[in-house]
């Protein structure tokens, strides 16, 4: 039997007050949280602020961050956050000297009402178990996890890559016709061609999955982020101007870590060295901006993917643990009208 707290009830004591999200505004606070948290602990007991950029991304097309978004505060400060995603996926994030005092309870059943209140709406949409992680050395969160009837499990457990940047970074021939760049466009009939095309490139990578279903306005929507540059969103593109491969990059300024990802090559172009070098022009950049190591995480299991990491520089460090619920507090069921405004 869990351990939890019920909707209605506040943690003694506690200094902090939550809402759902806003605005642009609190996506810019929940950047600064995390690299706050990040500069006083490791490189992997935070998300990084791509993780959190492209996690919200997906939440702003598929759902509504209003209604999928908590946050957590200590007077004007952000201090914590909560996601539920599809699948139905749940993270949750809090500054190190507010960690294990309440939030994350407050958090995960926030998380659960919300769910039994879309399972109502939506039953086939919200089926599954819910699904979180953890890195494998953060043990406090997984023992959290496993409280609350989340087991390990799921598809999704991810090794985590690291590459320092405090070397030359090495050119790569490319096949003949071949550029590698950002995107780009010099007028608004070419811009809209070129959205179409990226987007297109990030659709035929992911599909069927639900992340591959990004239309063109959202990905031009996603351009508009706070965190995103366009200078790190690296393509490849074929003689015919198709974008074969491409890379997302993000940066953080204060911990001088950059991240890879999203990272794919539509199947037809794949073998080519076209991921590589898109890769490598990314972490050029990511030199320019200051960055001294770069991450990036790919599936367990996904060995090509691994070796091709390895052979620009990176070596495995972490791995991220899938955990499914699988034994839901019964309680959730009648605390719908509990659920914080």
């Amino acid at each position: 039997m869990r351990n939890s707290v019920s909707g209605a009830q506040m943690i003694k004591n506690a200094t902090w007050t939550s809402r759902y999200y806003n605005d642009e505004q609190d996506l810019v606070q929940m950047q600064s949280m995390l690299m706050e948290a990040l500069s006083h602990t490791n490189d992997w007991r935070y998300a990084h602020i791509g993780d959190l950029l492209f996690w919200f991304f997906m939440v702003a097309c598929h759902l509504d961050p209003l209604e999928h978004i908590r946050l957590w505060f200590d007077g004007g400060k952000l201090v914590g956050y909560a996601m539920l995603g599809e699948d139905p996926s749940f993270d949750w994030q809090v500054l190190p000297e507010y960690t294990w005092r309440g939030i994350e309870e407050e958090a995960i059943t926030w998380a659960e009402i919300r769910l039994v209140e879309l399972r109502k709406d939506n039953p086939q949409q919200w089926s599954g178990h819910m699904v979180s992680g953890s890195r494998q050395d953060d043990l406090k969160r997984i023992a959290f996890l496993e409280q609350h009837g989340f087991q390990p499990g799921g598809e999704f457990s991810e090794v985590n890559m690291l590459c320092w940047l405090d070397r030359p970074i090495p050119n790569i021939e490319l096949p003949a016709g071949y550029q590698v760049r950002e995107v780009n466009g010099t007028s608004a009939g070419n811009w809209r061609t070129e959205i179409t095309n990226r987007a297109g490139a990030h659709r035929e990578v992911w599909h069927p999955w639900t992340v591959g279903n990004v239309s063109d306005d959202n990905y031009a929507h996603f351009m508009t982020l706070p965190g995103y540059h366009r200078a790190l969103d690296i393509v490849a593109v074929a003689p015919d101007g198709v974008i074969a491969a491409y890379v997302n990059g993000w940066i953080d300024p204060i911990n001088h870590i950059g991240d890879f990802g999203p990272v794919g090559a539509r199947p037809a172009y794949r073998r080519l060295g076209l991921t590589k070098a898109v890769l490598l022009e990314c972490m050029r950049w990511m030199q320019a901006y200051g960055m001294q190591r770069v991450s990036v995480s790919t599936g367990v299991s996904n060995t090509p993917a691994m070796q091709l990491y390895e052979s620009v520089g990176f070596k495995i460090v972490n791995k991220y643990l899938e955990y499914v619920q699988v034994v839901e507090d019964p309680r959730t069921l009648y605390l719908t009208s509990a659920a914080p405004d």
